[in-house]
């Protein structure tokens, strides 16, 4: 059996759909074990790209079985309309399990998320306001929704209404905004039971008997090591584990199921929303890297913010994860530099740092520390191997692994599923 967890060493948006999508055609399970539609990938497939948001990227793969598990939230009517969209563009969706354990968003998650955004002002976290947060929340304050909720009704309306009974309050009398109807929340959740039933099953009892049967399982989290709420910069962070320890509790399997967890990292580095950013660039070179990279995020357009590559960011997140293997994407957007800047340490007070503060207040105050590498003017959009490199390219990847502490065994040179170079194998 073969335990695979795939996961962001950055902020997210490091091409994790690419990777996966990498690894699809030898995968017999892609697992969604965290996040909910607040996060998204882009895999392109020949001419065809696809947005996803909510469904693994396994999805592409026919010959796959993609799993959402009990730590995704879902919002159902994203699902179904990410479900009805792959369809009509030819792809079968039939395959899709989802556990019944799974928390659903409800439209009062959405209308609290957004509410509590503005009502914070400048200390806002910078969500997406789908309703993410305030659904784990509910979970965690064991007030939520359960995909198995939608087949009894009166249990049903019995949760919405006792959710309701204090969100109810907190719209009316602190935010000023009308009350939500039980009833309606409940008629709008039940209109999805029918669609939901023949998918929902217990997936971890299917996860584990396929682990059991010599099966791969490839475990997918959404957003990233950074933005975990433990180990991310608190209180910018999601609402759930993405980290790797994340897919045990995410899907019901157990650490002993783990032989392998696959760090993704950008070539350098970004992040959406708000929080610290040593790195982050506020200046032409940033807007570069922005305008070469398409850095706008897959679920809401938002212009990302850009910096060069942290190794600071990427080496904690390889320790915490107990990474075994980077896939470094588009390294194909920094060619044309004359000169590549690496964050190798941080200068906080005039002392310096060569791993990351373990204050919000240090790292806040942190200015990055470079070492500047060769650039490069070729094309690699067209390498296959790690010889079809120029010597300056193949220097900064080495250097990068040497800061990382971890073998770079796979290269993203491009948006397309061939723009590849492997250097050792994933599986």
């Amino acid at each position: 059996m073969a335990g695979i967890v795939i996961v962001g060493t950055q902020w997210g948006d490091e091409g994790k759909g690419k990777a996966t999508d990498q690894l699809g055609e030898r995968v017999d399970y892609v697992v969604r074990y965290s996040g909910g539609n607040n996060a998204g990938h882009t895999v392109v497939v020949g001419q065809e790209s696809y947005a996803l948001h909510l469904l693994p990227s396994g999805i592409l793969n026919e010959n796959c079985i993609p799993v959402i598990g009990n730590g995704v939230v879902i919002d159902l009517a994203v699902l179904f309309e990410e479900i009805d969209g792959l369809m009509a563009r030819g792809v079968n969706a039939d395959r899709v399990i989802i556990s019944a354990n799974a928390h659903i968003i409800t439209s009062y998650h959405r209308v609290l998320d957004r509410v509590t955004e503005r009502f914070l002002g400048k200390r806002k976290i910078g969500t997406t306001g789908r309703g993410v947060g305030p659904a784990y929340a509910d979970k965690v304050n064991r007030m939520g929704i359960r995909v198995q909720d939608l087949f009894d009704e009166s249990i049903l309306r019995q949760k919405v209404s006792a959710s309701l009974e204090q969100k109810n309050a907190l719209l009316v009398k602190v935010y000023n905004r009308p009350a939500i109807s039980a009833d309606q929340v409940s008629e709008e959740l039940l209109m999805w039971a029918d669609r939901v039933k023949p998918m929902m099953t217990d997936t971890s009892a299917v996860l584990n008997d396929a682990l059991d049967a010599g099966k791969v399982v490839l475990f997918e989290g959404a957003q990233a090591h950074h933005l975990d709420v433990d180990f991310g910069t608190y209180p910018y962070v999601t609402s759930s584990s993405p980290i790797a320890a994340g897919a045990c509790i995410g899907a019901g399997v157990g650490p002993t199921r783990i032989n392998r967890v696959i760090g993704i990292a950008k070539a350098y580095t970004t992040r959406v929303g708000e929080g610290p950013f040593p790195a982050e660039l506020l200046d032409e070179t940033g807007e570069k890297l922005r305008r070469d990279g398409g850095e706008y995020g897959t679920t809401t357009g938002r212009p990302r913010r850009c910096g060069w590559f942290d190794a600071l960011v990427v080496n904690q997140a390889a320790r915490v994860n107990a990474v075994t293997d980077i896939f470094l994407t588009k390294l194909d957007v920094l060619t044309g530099w004359e000169k590549i800047p690496i964050v190798v340490g941080y200068d906080v007070f005039g002392t310096r740092h060569d791993t990351m503060p373990i204050t919000q207040t240090d790292l806040h105050h942190a200015t990055p520390i470079y070492e500047y590498m060769d650039g490069w003017t070729e094309d690699i959009s067209q390498a296959r191997s790690f010889d079809d490199f120029p010597a300056t390219t193949k220097a900064y990847v080495n250097r990068l692994q040497e800061l990382i502490g971890v073998r770079i065994s796979g290269i993203g040179v491009g948006p397309g599923r061939a723009q590849t170079v492997m250097i050792h194998d994933l599986l």
